[in-house]
């Protein structure tokens, strides 16, 4: 048999040149040249023969196989292996005098269960390149024409022998040849428009074929306890192998590998940071604490004491607390903040609690003010910093923060300022940290003179092993347990898709609620509907969205809505209007808040007894739960109505079901993971990025990341700077750039 395969070692090397010369951090410019290497690095950020080799096959296929065309998703770009059925050449419009007739190209393709069309314009000579029976790759964007999913000037390479039947007269040994190269894994590359899946594998051949020795970043006990392959084994076999069994045990290695490297740097980075030196930030008998305490007329839940502790633990010692406490919607984590800030403020440190909105900032200031009382608020002086402060009211607040008589400063992005100084900061503390980027966390950070202690907060219940993933540099405290005398909420879906008139019971159920003297939320998920843009074409099987202004007017016109105030809260109004419209409502003002997901975090009115959320089947799961846990919070049950176009069995109304089923947020998250994609539950813990991780998954991978971070533990413990083994530390280097090591370290 002749062809690329036929001098080459079962995986792929040359046989000539077994060593080669090639290091994970060579360049890929100087082995593929400078066309292909800019185009790699364009598409995928690749710079090295590293970055090259950690983009993994998404996927194998077989020379035989027929890939499945019938779920292929729309506006992605996709690589599917199928069977030519028919070509065909027609003209397509009437050719212009003095211009060429314009030819259209149409290819069938099919993987035997379903069709899929392909569309070439002014390329007739493909009918005798693509001949019906041939079996080839394709590479290209998925569009809708004519309402037929189709896939226009793609790429495509047609797989080699694919329409040539093997000459009799070849010998056993090359008819065992072919027929081993037919059984080979084909591996499909995450790709793009401009650099194909074979594109990849071509160029990833060609640096195998002159990689040199790599050292193993995992530790040789290690490797042999569970069974590992080399490292430099495991990449080749994972690009080449020759059977499923082999990229199955290269990507076993792999994944391991990935969880190993990435629990070292937390490892480490929690390491460094208590390392560092601060002060100490203890109560003081008689003082804001031990006075904040004795009046405070409720009790605190046993998981809000056990926090406490570890807070007040932590802030004692010399090293910067770096603290997440996650907890439940409504558990009481600003109680638990408040107390920390109390105990710094005993020191004579002030304390920042950074806020992701203007309506969240001014809620947790009045809020803290009631709970504190006039002598403490008086004497702490509780100050607001935001962006769309009054030049005066402005000053004023940069004054008592600079000068330290304001020893509780609460704000949102305008903290970050320049302008703003302090005396002395002791605690920052990030509210719904998932919003906020880590620079600028760190600009925070920077204020103070020592390294703040800082106190991170999440309503967003966390999955152990996302926890070990992006916060394993931080210490975690968890608060489930609700205050006592909450009355719990119940949610019911509504079904418009079986049940189009239960949207009217809606409506009555709630001026049920509001007959009684409560408040109503109702969400929806865009504020007005979208305007098409020049020349875009309406979209008319695309599901209408329900809007915050539409439905606004719905309901005012509404007959048992009549006598009701009803206004809207989203985005788009200035700071002013949204407090302005945030006070109205929690003073009773209004009685129906027509919003978006504005209201999600904090909002805390504790006459609001139900919430109607539109469209439910556009949030997540976690949203959803956040959502809901704005009603409920005063003495009456609460009431969220999930309203919903879903259909029974889809993935969307099965995400909504498990909402209505449990109240449990830990679980809800649980759910989130695995029903959702994995970057998009990260991101929200990434500060907006997406999933960082190629081979491992946190919804399936517990065991490994477990494993792997006692197995950092051990190692960081007795080798803080991993100078023993010079691979694992280059390895740390390369999986997370310079950049990426000051995020987590911010973080």
């Amino acid at each position: 048999m002749t062809g690329p395969d036929a001098a080459a070692t079962p995986h792929g090397e040359p046989a000539g040149d077994a060593t080669g010369t090639l290091t994970l951090d060579s360049g890929l410019r100087g082995v593929l040249g400078a066309g292909p290497a800019t185009a790699l690095a364009k598409a995928f950020g690749m710079t090295t023969v590293g970055d090259l080799l950690s983009h993994y096959p998404r996927r194998y296929a077989r020379r035989g196989e027929l890939t499945t065309l019938a779920e292929l998703p729309l506006d992605e770009a996709v690589t599917v292996l199928a069977e030519v059925l028919s070509v065909s050449v027609q003209d397509y419009g009437r050719p212009q005098p003095g211009k060429k007739a314009v030819h259209r190209t149409k290819v069938v393709i099919s993987d035997g269960r379903g069709m899929l069309t392909l569309t070439f314009f002014n390329q007739p000579w493909l009918i005798k390149t693509l001949r019906p029976g041939m079996r080839a790759m394709f590479s290209g964007k998925v569009t809708v024409f004519n309402k037929t999913r189709q896939l226009a000037h793609p790429a495509y390479e047609i797989v080699p022998g694919s329409d040539d039947p093997l000459d009799a007269t070849i010998s056993p040994a090359e008819a065992l040849e072919a027929r081993l190269w037919a059984d080979r894994p084909i591996p499909i590359y995450a790709a793009t428009a401009a650099v194909t899946s074979w594109t990849i594998a071509k160029q990833i051949v060609k640096v195998i074929d002159h990689l040199g020795p790599i050292d193993d970043p995992i530790p040789e006990r290690l490797r042999a306890e569970r069974g590992l392959l080399d490292h430099r084994d495991a990449l080749v076999r994972v690009h080449r192998p020759i059977s499923d069994d082999e990229w199955n045990e290269a990507r076993d290695t792999l994944r391991f590998t990935e969880a190993f490297v990435l629990q070292c740097v937390l490892v480490q980075q929690h390491t460094e940071h208590r390392a560092r030196r601060t002060r100490a930030r203890l109560p003081v008998p008689g003082g804001f604490l031990e006075r904040f305490d004795a009046a405070l007329p409720f009790s605190l839940t046993v998981d809000q004491e056990l926090t406490g502790a570890e807070i007040q633990r932590d802030m004692g010692l010399t090293a910067p607390m770096n603290r997440l406490v996650q907890g439940e919607v409504g558990s009481g984590k600003t109680v638990v903040a408040l107390r920390a800030m109390l105990a710094v403020a005993d020191s004579g440190g002030q304390s920042a609690l950074l806020a992701p909105t203007e309506v969240l900032a001014g809620q947790h200031l009045r809020s803290m003010a009631r709970i504190l009382g006039p002598a403490l608020t008086a004497e702490l002086m509780p100050t607001l910093l935001t962006g769309q402060l009054p030049v005066a009211e402005r000053r004023k607040a940069l004054l008592r923060t600079v000068s330290g008589q304001a020893r509780i400063v609460i704000g949102t992005h305008a903290l970050l300022s320049d302008t703003v100084g302090f005396f002395d900061l002791g605690l920052v503390v990030i509210d719904e940290q998932h919003r906020f980027g880590v620079d600028q966390r760190e600009a925070l950070r920077l204020k103070a003179e020592l390294p703040p202690h800082v106190l991170v907060l999440t309503a967003t219940p966390i999955p152990r092993t996302i926890a070990m993933t992006v916060f394993g540099d931080l210490d975690v405290s968890t608060i489930a347990v609700l205050p006592a005398g909450r009355p719990g909420i119940e949610t019911f879906v509504v079904p418009l898709d079986e049940k189009p008139a239960w949207v009217l019971r809606v409506w009555q159920r709630m001026a049920e609620e509001l007959a009684l003297g409560r408040q109503c939320f109702v969400v929806c998920p865009a504020i007005a509907p979208k305007k098409l843009e020049q020349g875009e074409e309406i979209d008319f099987d695309a599901t209408p969205m329900t809007t915050v202004e539409e439905l606004l007017a719905d309901l005012r016109r509404h007959p048992l809505l009549a006598a009701a105030r009803i206004e809207p809260l989203h985005g788009a109004m200035t700071a002013d209007e949204k407090e302005h419209t945030m006070r109205a409502f929690a003073a009773g003002d209004i009685q129906v808040l027509v919003a978006t997901t504005v209201i999600e975090v904090g909002v805390d009115v504790p006459n609001a007894s139900a919430m109607v959320v539109m469209d439910a089947h556009r949030f997540g799961v976690s949203q959803l739960h956040q959502l809901r846990g704005r009603v409920g919070r005063g003495g009456v049950p609460g009431l969220c109505l999930l309203v919903t176009a879903a259909p029974i069995g889809s993935p969307a109304r099965e995400r909504i079901e498990a909402v209505a089923k449990t109240l449990d947020g830990f679980e809800l998250a649980q759910v989130d993971l695995e029903q959702r994609q994995e970057g998009d539950v990260l991101g929200r813990f990434q500060s907006g990025g997406q999933s960082s991780l190629r081979l491992l998954r946190v919804a399936t991978d517990g065991d490994i990341i477990s494993a792997a971070r006692t197995a950092a533990r051990e190692l960081i413990g007795g080798d803080p700077e991993i100078r023993t083994i010079p691979a694992l530390r280059a390895a740390v280097r390369r999986r997370l750039d310079d950049s990426e090591r000051a995020s987590l370290s911010k973080g």
